[in-house]
């Protein structure tokens, strides 16, 4: 995996599963990550190739429930993010996952009350000797890279201190959002601490925040001289951000991940949960559409609603059933 010069899709939960990733890789994206996904659910999970969809699932045991997805096409691209607060844990779960993804990433930068009460994302901030143990066990054990993304401490010194002490366990690259743990996103991000960290590190460092355009890409690598970018929100909104040629009206953009969650048949309330924050930014959840996506209970529904039943029935007949030909290694 190389981290320099990369255009990189942020991780999002209920965002960030194949079908988006796949969409975002089309548009332009470079490197992948996936949604978080916590270490106590993957170590329940049991791997199995769905020959049907041609996607390697990894499923909770007993369950049809789908907690992460993948396919050979973004092996080389794709990044498994976990939550951890245990780095036994963090290495069995990584263990389940790591053959079938390019490098595994440790969360140490989400600040919603789950993960800071699990110990988890930003709690580990303030924890270098677990962040040591977590990272430094994952990387003695795996074959793929193991990076961690962070937030910004209290001071630049702080981030500055904790950055160095990651960089010292080998890691290959760093992701930097530039945004503290009390910081919302309507906050600007602060690059010029991102731009700190690039300073004090020799590893590639990602640059997070605020980038909402493509000419966002080039603005915050001449401010940071961050080695690659990382965007969130900018490509949940518009995937067609990475695009060199320009943003596609997001409808467009909208119907072609439509598209892809029939495709990668797709959890159907993160595929609603996508449209609907497209929907938010560009337009109103309240119109017709909105409403009427509300009452859609399968991807059918939602294949209906856009017009696309004729592909929804076309890519359900040239795939058998899924709980015929899946089988377990």
């Amino acid at each position: 995996m190389d981290y320099r010069n990369k255009l990189v899709l942020a991780p999002m939960v209920r965002v960030g599963t194949l079908s988006f990733r796949m969409l975002a890789a089309e548009y332009g994206a470079d490197i992948t990550y996936g949604e978080e996904i916590i270490d106590h659910r993957l170590v329940k999970c049991q791997r199995r190739i769905n020959v049907a969809s041609g996607t390697t699932e990894f499923v909770e045991k007993g369950t049809e429930n789908v907690v992460f997805s993948t396919c050979d096409e973004e092996r080389e691209r794709v990044v498994f993010q976990m939550g951890t607060s245990d780095a036994v844990r963090a290495l069995k779960a990584a263990e389940i996952v790591c053959n079938d993804v390019a490098a595994v990433d440790i969360n140490m930068g989400c600040p919603k009350a789950f993960s800071i009460q699990g110990g988890m994302g930003a709690a580990l901030l303030s924890k270098p000797e677990l962040i040591h143990d977590i990272l430094a066990t994952l990387k003695r054990n795996l074959d793929v890279p193991v990076t961690c993304k962070i937030r910004l401490l209290k001071s630049p010194a702080d981030t500055v201190e904790l950055a160095r002490r990651i960089e010292k366990l080998g890691v290959p690259a760093l992701a930097v959002h530039g945004r503290k743990v009390a910081d919302r996103p309507r906050d600007p991000a602060k690059w010029d601490e991102i731009a700190d960290v690039v300073a004090a590190l020799s590893i590639p460092v990602i640059a997070n925040g605020d980038v909402l355009e493509y000419d966002d890409f080039s603005r915050i690598k001449t401010a940071t001289g961050a080695a690659s970018v990382m965007v969130a929100r900018g490509a949940m909104w518009n995937a067609s951000i990475f695009s060199p040629k320009g943003k596609s009206h997001w409808e467009d953009v909208k119907n072609k991940y439509i598209r892809k969650s029939i495709l990668w048949n797709n959890d159907v309330k993160s595929t609603k949960y996508t449209i609907k924050e497209m929907i938010a930014h560009h337009s109103c959840l309240e119109l017709a559409e909105g409403k009427s996506l509300n009452k859609a209970d399968t991807l059918a529904d939602i294949a209906k609603l856009y017009e696309l039943e004729d592909y929804y029935w076309t890519v359900k007949n040239i795939r058998p059933l899924t709980h015929d030909l899946d089988y377990v290694l």
